[in-house]
């Protein structure tokens, strides 16, 4: 075993208890939920979510500012006997994008979630308040978490908050689609934690940057590793592990879609590059790099046709969300070897077509859910003229489309321009080919979803298009805010991202102009 010893700089720094504060917060609201009942845990996350969004965008200028790693050492006792949080830009972005996640599904919730000031509160509505801020917390301790084994009792958190979630509508399909979550899930976890042990078992600790500095190349490092990124792999539904995706996201309610495809899996993905880049610099070989990229690259075809193929919106973008997941993978080959000025643009890119994704996936979900409450279906050839009756919506799906497609001046295109930058900087050419060829499956896909949404219909031919429910104008307006900030993001100065690189030593935030 090697020794290891605490680390000089063990102390907290300053803002760093704005941490605890953004991990409290959301416990508060499940605690608040199971004592005082649905109503309560509603009142509280709609307290709870801005507040959480104030936190999390104070973190983020924390950061910013200090343009270092912010630090709380819980109980002043440092690792490795102790445990700390950790927030560095990454960490910071996506804390930010959870909570305006949180704050637009708290908004958006439809009327069979929302409890009765007068009637008995049902169970649904019950689940949905209390899980969700659950849901939150796990998140917040992954991006925060700086110890291996705590992030591995975060995930199970996560798992245990969105299984539940998922099968909230009831029904076999609900149920089916659930339980083949929870088995992915769970074998997922499961590999990760013997990793854990191994790692455990060679070093002395979990801490992930006292690894950073003690992990070696030998066999007990690469065993460990090959597990937990395999593990974490099947968690974030890369080709092939992806078969429990579609099923899950077509048969959660919208808001709960939202979460799992803009959140869940983003948190997996975010242990992927702490482990890669933080916890064990230097053990993945450039082989291993190119072996992700290769899947990643597949799920981007594979994910493309399939969404093609389907005649139902949910599935559509459920399936759109397996391609886009293959782009966050194509980061590895392009930040191999000496820091170069377009590896730090391929991790801007990367991190960019995560936080993008997110926030147009999510408006995407929520979109498709008010359609279906208008019309009582999805079938995308019996959509024509629901612009008429959801304006916004339907400009929502266009802009959220048009960002997973990577058009200008949205944040999916500054991602995928950094991705395509790198790759041709660095020599893999072949890479830049992946980008294109997604984006023209991207186009037909996006096409295909669209124009039904935006087809005018004579007004005498509007039989069809009575509504099943009215729908809240405030609900369309989230809807559309999403959308607008997936897109915003390419309006920022492709500099201003730097501090996506802040706690990463091997990237340099000059490298992004």
């Amino acid at each position: 075993m090697i020794p290891v010893v605490a680390t000089p700089d063990g102390t907290t720094t300053p803002g760093g208890a704005l941490l605890v504060v953004a991990l409290v917060l959301p416990v508060v609201a499940v605690l608040g939920g199971l004592v005082g009942g649905g109503r309560r845990a509603e009142l509280l996350m709609r307290f709870c979510a801005p507040a959480g969004l104030a936190i999390a965008l104070a973190i983020l200028i924390g950061v910013g500012q200090a343009d270092h790693v912010l630090v709380y050492i819980v109980g002043n006792w440092a690792p490795p006997l102790g445990l700390a949080l950790r927030a560095d830009g990454f960490s910071a972005a996506m804390l930010l994008t959870t909570a305006t996640v949180m704050c637009a599904v708290t908004l958006y919730a439809p009327p069979a979630l929302r409890t009765s000031p007068a009637g008995p509160e049902a169970r649904a509505s019950y689940t949905f308040w209390v899980l969700m801020p659950a849901l939150w917390a796990a998140l917040t301790l992954v991006f925060l978490g700086g110890d291996l084994f705590n992030l591995y009792v975060a995930l199970e958190l996560l798992t245990f908050a969105a299984v539940p979630l998922a099968c909230l509508n009831g029904g076999k399909a609900a149920l089916m689609a659930a339980m083949r979550y929870l088995l992915f899930a769970l074998i997922g976890s499961l590999l990760y934690l013997l990793g854990a042990g191994l790692i455990y078992g060679g070093y002395g600790t979990l801490d992930i940057a006292l690894l950073g500095k003690n992990v070696r190349a030998e066999p007990v490092a690469y065993v460990a590793a090959t597990l937990m990124v395999a593990g974490l792999v099947a968690k974030t539904a890369l080709f092939p592990l992806h078969l429990w995706l579609p099923p899950v996201y077509t048969a959660a309610p919208p808001a709960v879609a939202a979460m799992l495809s803009g959140l869940v899996g983003k948190a997996s993905f975010f242990l992927i590059l702490r482990l890669w880049f933080n916890a064990m610099p230097g053990i993945f070989t450039p082989a291993a790099s190119q072996f992700l990229a290769v899947l990643g690259t597949v799920a981007i075809l594979f994910g493309g046709v399939m969404a093609l193929r389907q005649d139902r919106l949910k599935w559509l973008i459920a399936y759109s969300s397996v391609a886009q997941v293959g782009y966050l993978f194509l980061l590895f080959p392009l930040t191999d070897g000496a820091p170069q000025p377009w590896t730090t643009a391929a991790w801007t890119g990367g991190l960019l077509q995560a936080i993008s994704h997110a926030l147009a996936k999510s408006s995407l979900f929520l979109a498709a859910g008010l359609i279906v409450e208008t019309l009582g279906h999805d079938r995308i050839r019996d959509m024509a003229g629901v612009g008429r009756r959801l304006p916004l919506s339907a400009i929502a799906i266009g802009l959220s489309g048009l960002s997973l497609l990577g058009v200008p001046p949205s944040g999916g295109f500054a991602a995928k321009w950094l991705l395509l930058r790198a790759a041709i900087a660095s020599g893999q050419w072949w890479w830049a080919l992946v980008v294109l060829a997604g984006g023209l499956l991207a186009g037909a896909y996006v096409f295909r979803m669209i124009m039904p949404v935006m087809a005018l219909v004579p007004p005498g031919a509007q039989q069809g298009m009575t509504p099943v429910t009215a729908v809240l104008r405030r609900r369309d307006i989230v809807v559309l805010s999403l959308a607008l900030c997936s897109v915003l993001l390419g309006l920022v100065p492709l500099g201003s991202f730097g501090f996506l690189a802040i706690g990463q030593p091997v990237f340099s935030a000059a490298g992004i102009k």
